[in-house]
């Protein structure tokens, strides 16, 4: 089972969006996938349809050791996509562990009930390098997987993320490594798209996915229809980048499996 934290403390740079469709197409491919809602907003919740508003319990159950995952976990549909949902009780938590031992664990400690039965699990989380990060962070064994939008100040912040990442993988977390950064919302008609990706890729080398997310509409209406955007408009050029994102994904893992069309 990999567990990979999708993370990036700037805020609309496709996180969640990232999260639900590597998501779907790891499932479309054979894959048991586990997505772990993360972030108060609850958008990987709403964004595979569940209204959040409905939803009773969530990961702050699972933090708080309320709940187990057999208690909260969603089945998305029958292609082995499943949700570990969250709601805007979800920002409560870190005021209710502060004084907690080992709060830093409690992710880690629950997905530990997960082992064996998924392939991927893959954990959203906030715009924000907070205490629900950082439990992320401590339960990403196989690493992060970094989104960066491909606009001006990009690498604004990465400085500060790559501290964070070094000082949980001393304290919390050895194995935790950038497994790759994602470019995102590109724009070929630009010259600072191009740009972009050109000094990530100087700055990060060997950490960059080879496929480069296009900034496109289908992907940006997708989430508020309730699906991935294998079934909302897999021919769009947003779909055919991350079924090409999520075999690159698959390929480095060892797993010589490509994502299906659907």
């Amino acid at each position: 089972m990999k567990i990979y934290a999708v993370v990036n403390q700037k805020g609309g740079v496709g996180k969640t969006t990232s999260v639900i469709n590597i998501g779907a197409y790891l499932a479309s491919s054979g894959h048991r996938v586990l997505i772990v809602d993360m972030d108060p907003q609850s958008n990987a919740t709403s964004g595979l349809g569940f209204d959040k508003s409905e939803i009773s319990r969530s990961t702050y159950d699972l933090l708080l050791q309320a709940a187990d995952i057999d208690e909260l976990l969603v089945k998305y549909d029958e292609s082995g996509l499943n949700l570990l949902p969250a709601n805007p009780d979800l920002a409560g938590a870190e005021v209710e562990l502060v004084n907690e031992m080992a709060r830093e664990y409690r992710l880690k400690r629950a997905l530990e009930q997960a082992e064996g039965r998924f392939d991927y699990v893959l954990i959203d989380c906030p715009p924000s390098l907070s205490l629900l990060t950082i439990n992320a962070l401590t339960a990403a064994r196989d690493g992060v997987l970094v989104p960066v939008q491909c606009e001006y100040l990009a690498l604004e912040g990465l400085s500060q993320l790559t501290q964070t990442l070094e000082m949980v993988r001393r304290y919390l977390n050895d194995r935790l490594e950038i497994r790759g950064m994602m470019m995102t919302m590109y724009d070929s008609r630009t010259n600072l798209s191009r740009q972009v990706v050109e000094e990530v890729r100087s700055h990060f080398p060997g950490k960059v996915f080879r496929t480069i997310i296009p900034r496109n509409v289908r992907l940006s209406e997708a989430p508020s229809y309730g699906q991935p955007i294998n079934l909302y408009a897999p021919s769009s050029p947003g779909a055919m980048a991350y079924k090409v994102l999520t075999a690159e994904l698959l390929k480095g893992d060892g797993d010589s499996v490509k994502a299906k069309e659907q």
